[in-house]
């Protein structure tokens, strides 16, 4: 095997150890997001991983449970587009591209 099938096998342990790397950054990183000005707020890692969800009491009717859970879903959905945005890329990879998380 010539040395450029050495120089691959190199280059792929690097992005391996590159991703583990991001990956591990991710899942230490906390993303908040926000819903009904601040009346619920969903915390999330950053490789998505729901971690916390509080609730202001002036948002509990218990005639309209849906419209709380329309809200934390909201929040969650602000959290998740909060990390893709900010989620950092490996070198080398192409603009736009987005680790299966």
């Amino acid at each position: 095997m010539g040395s450029g099938f050495l120089q691959m096998k190199k280059q792929r342990r690097q992005m391996e150890e590159q991703l583990q790397l991001l990956q591990d950054t991710l899942k230490n990183k906390s993303i908040e997001g926000q819903s009904g000005n601040g009346l619920v707020t969903v915390t999330v890692s950053g490789d998505k991983t729901l971690k916390s969800i509080k609730i202001k009491p002036e948002c509990v009717d218990p005639s309209d449970v849906e419209g709380l859970e329309d809200l934390i879903l909201a929040a969650f959905q602000d959290a998740e587009k909060k990390a893709e945005q900010d989620a950092p890329s490996l070198p080398g990879m192409p603009a736009g591209f987005s680790l299966p998380f």
